[in-house]
């Protein structure tokens, strides 16, 4: 019997992949979690790889061809299906958001990147690397803009963020790119695209003050949780965890102003920044 061909680098690679890899563990007779145990992962994580929502590094491709007997067709494919437009240690995490049915995301910095606008993201760039030359700042701005695109859809993903007041006072990029910033957030609210509050200083202590905090939901595969630091983020898909940070996110909620009174905070900071007053 002829076995898999090689995928083509113009469909969807990473999709196909995962189809080959879910027909290769059934053929084989084994469930994911079996399949899991011979790679030392968890069966949630071999789930991802089937659904396309996380890549298949080669390593893992060299130990499912031995597990499955696939004549090296996923240590030959893994490449295509690994090529990325995100720069790196990000891009898993932007292409797992794509997938993703639902995103709750805390943000106690900066405004997130699925609400920044190009000024914006342009000047978190910028503040990341002061040396980097402007074509790579405008390239990581680029790709930044790309991911905002899956909210042209008018309902997906469910996006429901609490930003934390301290990022709306952090004058990024100056005056005047915050009012826009602000302006952009407070239209897709008033637009229902998005879940919107703010976490106030007056808050006082919150759940979340050691970072951020980034759920995903997918419609055929485990939930994922994204932990990003100064240069450099892992996802995670370890139920317990994933509970855990879920309710914490609640805890959040919980703490933050109501939809309507973030509106007004966001718009009055917007007005003030547009005004040249100090917040």
């Amino acid at each position: 019997m002829a076995g898999p061909k090689d995928l083509d680098p113009s469909s969807s690679p990473r999709a196909m992949l995962g189809a080959e890899l879910r027909h290769a563990r059934e053929r084989k007779g084994i469930s994911q979690e079996q399949l899991g145990q011979l790679l030392f992962v968890s069966g949630s994580f071999i789930g991802q790889l089937e659904s396309g929502t996380r890549r298949m590094q080669w390593e893992y491709a060299r130990m499912l061809d031995e597990a499955l007997g696939t004549d090296g067709f996923f240590q030959r494919n893994c490449g295509a299906a690994a090529k990325s437009k995100y720069e790196e240690p990000f891009e898993e995490a932007a292409e797992a958001e794509a997938q993703a049915t639902a995103i709750r995301e805390y943000a106690p910095l900066l405004i997130p990147g699925l609400l920044q606008t190009p000024a914006y993201a342009r000047a978190a760039n910028r503040a990341y690397d002061p040396t980097v030359p402007e074509e790579t700042v405008e390239e990581w701005t680029e790709g930044r803009m790309e991911r905002i695109r899956l909210l042209d859809h008018p309902t997906k993903p469910l996006l429901w963020t609490v930003l934390d007041e301290a990022s709306l006072r952090r004058e990024t990029g100056g005056r005047k790119v915050m009012a826009e910033a602000l302006h952009h957030i407070s239209g897709l609210a008033r637009r229902n695209r998005v879940i919107m509050q703010v976490l106030p200083l007056g808050a006082g202590a919150h759940a979340a003050m050691q970072g951020a905090v980034k759920l995903m939901e997918f419609t055929d595969a485990p939930p994922l949780v994204y932990f990003e630091g100064v240069r450099t983020g892992r996802l995670e898909d370890d139920p317990a965890t994933v509970a855990q940070l879920r309710f914490t996110f609640d805890l959040l909620v919980a703490s933050a102003l109501s939809r309507e009174k973030s509106l007004v905070l966001i718009e009055e900071l917007a007005q003030d920044y547009a005004h040249e007053e100090h917040p």
